[in-house]
């Protein structure tokens, strides 16, 4: 698999916010919240408010249980300095005391209240850290940015059978999910005394931060906390339930049980559960960092005690697939897309393996993907995987949208930064590097190396961001016209090394046969065939 996830990013992009408070001179700022007085910093055109605890800790015998409400405190908290990352396999600061968010907001007082934007990292569900998202561009453009950090992998989403007994009629097993509930719902509360307004809330995520606001659309907890979902290159889920389908909530105890067993915990009652909450939260992430999770997917042999997104009855009352396709997901406009070298879950050991997985098509796979028969088996399953489990699917998203009557924006990303082109390991855009542009930071990514372009495309692709969120449609200005999604006609905004243009798909006959793979699928799944 071939993405961007690295702290290398991380470090530029807090020394890039580190850079920014430095450069106008800080002064503090105190508002009040539901739980006390918070005192934050000023910087320029933006004010910041780190490290704000939206739930209680969820540690000791709150491990796998829904977030509780965040305990009040005397005084003005210091509110500049992020909190640690949720516990994770990563060299990251980190502790389960981790139920944290971030704010940057405009200095600048304005008549109406701002529009919010609330931002979803994830890595496999298994990887993420708020600190790595500075909104302080997004918040001088005039709205207010979000982020925040959420329980993962194994402390995130398991399924015990004593937690079921436990929790009662509670939703069980999403504690992640739930965290992510709490900030919407903690920002519906109190947004406004940051100058936000609550009515006007967009979710925006990316690989599985993106697969989360999948689950927020699906989830009838979530309906009304938000009015707008931007989804980069969303994956854990998807709409296709064949790439990484949801776990029932019977499998997800099936791996809680093997994975208590693998160390010496037996049984399914409140002894067991008692152990596992004894447990360092810390070997609870033993083997099952994001990479480990991804190739556990790719390979069908999943990390053991991961579920990822589970059918829970509560939070998830179906798979979010089964919601989509019924045109039971929240009714809101979006913006949907992929990167133009994306990842790829699966594998395959020869070309043949690689084409069977289009079944009856094979044939007609490998006239459109090797045509002369000289591509590499590497090259291919790049094109063919990513095709199968982002691509496609978030076209297909964009579909459902549509004609759920949903206003809808597709989009791919293949900007390469200027100092890297030419450079043969850029024939594209990797998973996870269109974000420093969307948050207007192409800086964080290039470092030194950023160069005019890069401004540039990194000004325009956020300005449709926050024109979306602020209006519910990305155009505006002089920048161009993007069109709603039709896919009658399937054409694609692309934000490429020549700026934003909409152009007729190249991919459309790739796709196409993907989506006519998937219908068959279903079909004969229907069928009984």
């Amino acid at each position: 698999m071939v993405f961007i996830r690295n702290f290398s990013f991380l470090a530029a992009a807090v020394a890039c916010q580190v850079a920014f408070v430095a450069r106008s001179g800080a002064a503090d700022v105190t508002v009040g919240i539901d739980s006390g007085l918070l005192s934050g910093e000023t910087s320029g055109m933006v004010v910041v408010f780190r490290g704000i605890p939206y739930a209680a800790p969820p540690v000791g015998d709150l491990r796998w249980r829904n977030p509780r409400p965040a305990r009040k405190w005397k005084g003005a908290r210091n509110a500049r300095e992020f909190g640690p990352s949720c516990v994770q396999a990563a060299p990251l600061p980190q502790s389960e005391d981790c139920l944290t968010l971030n704010i940057w907001m405009p200095a600048k007082r304005f008549k109406t209240p701002r529009p919010v934007m609330v931002w979803f990292d994830g890595d496999a569900l298994a990887q993420a850290d708020a600190s790595q998202y500075p909104g302080h561009q997004l918040a001088a453009q005039g709205l207010v940015f979000v982020s925040f950090n959420y329980r993962l992998g194994r402390l995130g989403y398991f399924a015990h059978p004593a937690l079921l007994v436990e929790a009662s009629d509670q939703p069980v097993g999403n504690y992640g999910y739930m965290d992510q509930l709490a900030v919407l719902k903690w920002i519906r509360r109190n947004i406004s005394a940051f100058g936000g307004d609550p009515e006007k809330v967009t979710i925006v995520g990316e690989s599985a931060g993106g697969g989360s606001v999948i689950a927020h659309m699906a989830s009838p907890l979530s309906l009304g906390l938000f009015r707008g979902a931007i989804l980069e290159s969303p994956v854990l889920p998807t709409t296709r339930a064949k790439n990484m389908p949801s776990s029932s909530l019977e499998t997800a105890e099936r791996r809680a049980l093997a994975y208590a067993a693998s160390l010496g915990i037996d049984g399914s009652g409140p002894d067991a559960l008692a152990a596992l909450r004894a447990l360092p939260a810390k070997r609870l992430t033993e083997g099952a960092s994001a990479a480990e999770v991804w190739a556990g997917m790719s390979t069908g042999s999943p990390v053991v005690g991961i579920s990822g997104p589970i059918v829970d009855g509560r939070f998830l009352p179906e798979a979010p697939e089964a919601a989509f396709a019924a045109g039971r997901q929240a009714p809101v406009p979006v913006i949907v897309g992929t990167n133009s070298r994306e990842m790829y879950i699966g594998s395959a050991s020869a070309k043949d393996d690689l084409f069977q997985q289009l079944g009856g098509h094979a044939a007609e796979a490998r006239r459109l993907y090797d045509p002369t028969g000289q591509e590499t088996l590497g090259e291919l399953k790049q094109q063919v995987l990513a095709d199968k489990t982002l691509v496609e699917p978030s076209r297909h998203l964009a579909g459902e949208m549509v004609r759920a009557g949903q206003p809808t924006w597709w989009y791919r990303f293949s900007y390469v930064a200027d100092a890297l082109r030419g450079d043969p390991k850029w024939t594209g855009v990797p998973h996870g590097a269109e974000t420093p542009y969307m948050l207007d930071i192409p800086n964080a990514f290039v470092k030194d190396g950023v160069r005019p372009a890069d401004w540039a495309i990194a000004a325009l692709a956020s300005a449709y961001w926050v024109e979306f969120a602020t209006t519910l449609d990305p155009n505006g200005g002089s920048r161009p016209k993007w069109p709603r999604y039709d896919p009658t006609v399937d054409v694609i905004m692309e934000f490429a090394d020549d700026g934003a243009t909409t152009r007729a798909d190249p991919l459309k006959p790739r796709l196409d046969l993907w989506q006519r793979h998937w219908e068959e699928d279903t079909l004969a799944n229907h069928t009984g065939r």
